[in-house]
């Protein structure tokens, strides 16, 4: 009989995942929670959810680890910049590293949102549904 995945917390073992999520898959891409988690000493993706809500400290050095990956996700973006030769592929990457590190760390490198009104007075948003059409 196996003794079947991890699923015992440790801090030795959190460590190792945030630290496998900032190495690189011999393909180039970096690994994901999903490569991470497919290695049978690996504990399986939900146990990793349940740490995460469960241990503040594995928690932190998650989130820490995502942000350094959007780091990293910028950094390629010159590197693309200046090595690409195909301006349409180019592109694609470029922006698929931006919509990630902007979703990673919006602190950093997502859309930033200003108010240009009184900062004391509510904000109000016009939302306009449907089609809208010349002079019909």
């Amino acid at each position: 009989m196996s003794a079947g995945r991890p699923s015992d917390y440790s801090t030795e073992k959190a460590a190792g995942i945030c630290a496998r999520m900032l190495n690189r898959h011999p393909d180039g891409r970096l690994y994901s929670l999903r490569d991470i988690c497919r290695d049978p000493e690996m504990p399986c993706e939900s146990t990793v959810y349940l740490w995460l809500s469960k241990y503040p400290e594995f928690s932190d050095m998650y989130t820490r680890a995502r942000e350094d990956r959007a780091h990293m996700a910028a950094d390629e973006i010159l590197a693309i910049a200046d090595e690409e030769t195909d301006p349409a592929k180019a592109r694609v990457r470029i922006d698929a590293r931006k919509w990630y590190a902007g979703k990673l760390s919006a602190k950093h490198y997502g859309d930033k949102v200003t108010h240009a009104g009184d900062p004391n007075a509510p904000m109000t948003f016009n939302v306009i549904t449907g089609v809208t059409r010349g002079n019909d």
